[in-house]
C-alpha cells in the first residue's frame, strides 16, 4: 500500500441485503431449537448450510454432521439440510428408525414439488445446476427416470429429450441469474417448445445478492465476499462482481484470509457476503479493514427483505406441545376480592 498517501479517501462500500437468507435462517436456529429440546447429540445429515464457521459453531453445542444416513445409529434423531434430500434418503432413515427433522428450505421444496409435478405428467424435465451439488442430487432424486442435468450453457449441445413438445427447464436455486437465463436461452433455441416453471427457481435472496454486488462493482477497485469455498451462491457473487467490472473480486471465510496486497492501490473496498454467512464473520472483516485505513463505511441499498420461514413442522409440533406441557403445570393466581 506504499501508493497511498495519508490523504488518501479510504472507504468500504457495504452491501444490504447481504448474509443469512430466510432458509438458512431457519435452518441453523432448527438445529439449535433440536440442541435444546433433545440434546446432544442430534445428526445432521451433510452441512446445515455451506459455512464453516456455523457448522464449527453448532458442532460445538453438539451437532454430528455426517454424509450418509448408515452413519447415524438407529433410533436416533437426524435432521436434512437446508439443501433437501432425495426422497431414498427418508427411506433410509425410516428403515433404521431414525426420528427426522426437515430443515430443507422451503424453496428447495417448491423445485422438488415441481420435478415430481412434471414426471407425473410424463415431460423431460432439464435440471440447470452445478453436478455434485447436495440441492441437485436431491432434486435429481425426485424424479430420477425424468430429470437431465445440464451443467451451463457448454453443456446444451449433449442433451438430447424423447419429446420435443413435452419439456421443461427447472433450476438449482442458488446459480448466477444471467448464466442461468443464458442456458435457458441456449436451451429454447434447441427446444422452441420448451416451458418454463410457472415462477422464478433461482430464490430472492440469491437474486438479491446478486443485484447488491453488481452495484458494488461499479465503484469498488475491490470486492470481498465473505463465504465458504463449497457455498455455490458465494461462489457466483465472485463471478458476478468480476462480470460486472469489479477489477479484482475474493472469496473468504474469515478476515485472517484476505491478503493486503489485495489493496495495493485500492481506495475503495465492496463488502457483501453470502446466504449462509452470519453478520459477526463479515464484522470482523470490516474491523480489519478500518485497522488498515477504511474506517468510512457506507450502505449500498439495493433491496428490502421481510421474509421469514417458520421452524419445520416437527419442530413445531413438539415445541407446541411442550409450551402446552409448561403451561398445565403453571400454579393458578386465586383471584383476590
Amino acid at each position: 500500500m506504499e501508493n497511498m498517501t495519508a490523504t488518501t479517501a479510504r472507504r468500504v462500500l457495504l452491501a444490504a441485503p447481504r448474509g443469512y437468507c430466510a432458509g438458512v435462517d431457519r435452518a441453523v436456529i432448527a438445529v439449535e431449537k433440536a440442541l435444546e429440546q433433545y440434546g446432544a447429540p442430534v445428526y445432521v445429515r451433510h452441512e446445515i448450510v455451506h459455512n464453516k464457521y456455523v457448522v464449527q459453531t453448532l458442532e460445538k453445542k453438539g451437532a454430528i454432521f455426517v454424509e450418509r444416513t448408515d452413519e447415524v445409529p438407529e433410533g436416533s434423531i437426524v435432521m436434512f439440510s437446508a439443501h433437501g434430500v432425495a426422497p431414498t434418503v427418508h427411506a433410509e432413515a425410516a428403515e433404521r428408525r431414525l426420528a427426522t427433522i426437515d430443515a430443507t428450505c422451503p424453496l428447495v421444496t417448491k423445485v422438488h414439488k415441481e420435478a415430481v409435478r412434471y414426471a407425473a405428467d410424463d415431460y423431460d424435465i432439464l435440471l440447470i445446476g452445478h453436478e455434485g451439488h447436495e440441492e441437485v442430487i436431491g432434486t435429481s432424486g425426485e424424479a430420477p427416470d425424468h430429470i437431465t442435468l445440464v451443467d451451463g450453457p457448454e453443456d446444451v449441445a449433449n442433451v438430447s429429450v424423447r419429446d420435443e413438445s413435452k419439456v421443461v427447464w427447472l433450476s438449482q436455486t442458488t446459480l448466477s441469474v444471467d448464466e442461468t437465463m443464458e442456458t435457458v436461452d441456449a436451451l429454447k433455441s434447441k427446444f422452441p417448445n420448451l416451458l418454463s416453471p410457472p415462477s422464478d427457481d433461482i430464490c430472492y435472496a440469491t437474486q438479491n445478492r446478486q443485484i447488491a454486488v453488481k452495484k458494488l462493482a461499479e465503484d469498488a477497485e475491490l470486492v470481498i465476499v465473505v463465504g465458504s469455498k463449497n457455498s455455490s451462491n458465494s461462489i457466483r457473487m465472485v463471478e458476478v462482481a468480476l462480470d460486472a467490472g469489479a477489477p479484482a473480486a475474493h472469496l473468504v471465510d474469515f478476515a485472517a484470509e484476505i491478503d493486503e496486497a489485495w489493496l495495493e492501490g485500492v481506495t475503495t473496498v465492496g463488502l457483501t457476503s453470502g446466504a449462509s454467512v452470519p453478520d459477526v464473520l463479515v464484522d470482523g472483516v470490516l474491523e480489519w479493514l478500518s485497522e488498515r485505513g477504511y474506517a468510512d463505511v457506507e450502505t449500498v441499498k439495493t433491496a428490502d427483505e421481510s421474509i421469514t420461514f417458520s421452524l419445520p413442522k416437527e419442530l413445531r409440533r413438539d415445541l407446541r406441545a411442550e409450551a402446552a406441557e409448561l403451561s398445565a403445570k403453571q400454579p393458578v393466581t386465586p383471584v383476590t376480592k
